[in-house]
């Protein structure tokens, strides 16, 4: 049988190596564009955990975290946390899972929550903004606060995953210049209603991709 070379450990992998074969499979100008963004992700549960890993597997380096919230066991079927995890705060937890992928990734992180008094100064350095918070209330206050004071960064935000409905349902839609909306942007978590993985990570995915042809300088839909 034909031998094949592997690395069996992960100290020997180098960063250079790591970013040759992302310039492989993106090209080496796009992997650069990749690599040199800045992307904020504003809660770190169903979407925003699942973003980051998303955004991390392509080769995106600097992302900022950002979540008040703890790992809770309800958060298990379909956010990027396990077991052992339980009761760390989210944005070291989900480093963590992101330095396995990526040992040499930079990260910012914020144990905080956002508010309308801190969201200038906590988003300042940061191009691409990525709504991901749960309530509806938060949302909206993000979304009204980024297009108020940063009418020139890029806002992904999200809206309409719950439920047992089609993934098919789940779109991306432009709603301004510099602001994108992804989901259905119908349901809303009821009772008896569930939030699945499957639909969640759909709706992260759209995010994620929408953020990365963003930085690929492709606005268009």
């Amino acid at each position: 049988m034909e031998e094949i070379n592997t690395i069996k450990q992960t100290k020997n992998i180098t960063k250079e190596v790591l970013d040759e074969a992302l310039a492989k499979r993106h090209g080496a100008e796009l992997q650069k564009k990749l690599s040199e963004a800045k992307v904020a992700i504003c809660g770190l549960g169903g979407l925003g955990s699942n973003i980051a890993v998303m955004l991390a597997r392509a080769g995106i380096r600097h992302l900022h975290l950002i979540d008040f919230d703890d790992v809770d066991i309800s958060n298990l079927n379909r956010q990027q946390y396990f077991v052992n995890q339980l009761g760390e705060p989210k944005p070291k937890a989900l480093a963590k899972t992101l330095e396995m992928i990526y040992p040499y990734v930079e990260l910012k992180l914020d144990y905080i929550k956002i508010t309308p008094e801190n969201v200038q100064n906590l988003l300042k350095d940061d191009a691409i903004i990525c709504e991901a918070f749960d309530r509806p209330d938060q949302k909206a206050m993000l979304v009204e606060n980024v297009l108020m004071n940063f009418p020139k960064k890029k806002l992904v935000a999200a809206s309409g995953m719950a439920g047992i409905d089609s993934s098919n349902s789940i779109k991306t839609k432009r709603i301004g210049k510099n602001f994108y909306l992804c989901g259905d942007q119908i349901s809303d978590l009821a009772e008896g209603d569930g939030l699945f993985a499957p639909r969640v990570c759909t709706c992260a995915s759209h995010q994620a991709m929408t953020v990365i042809r963003l930085i690929a300088g492709k606005d268009e839909l």
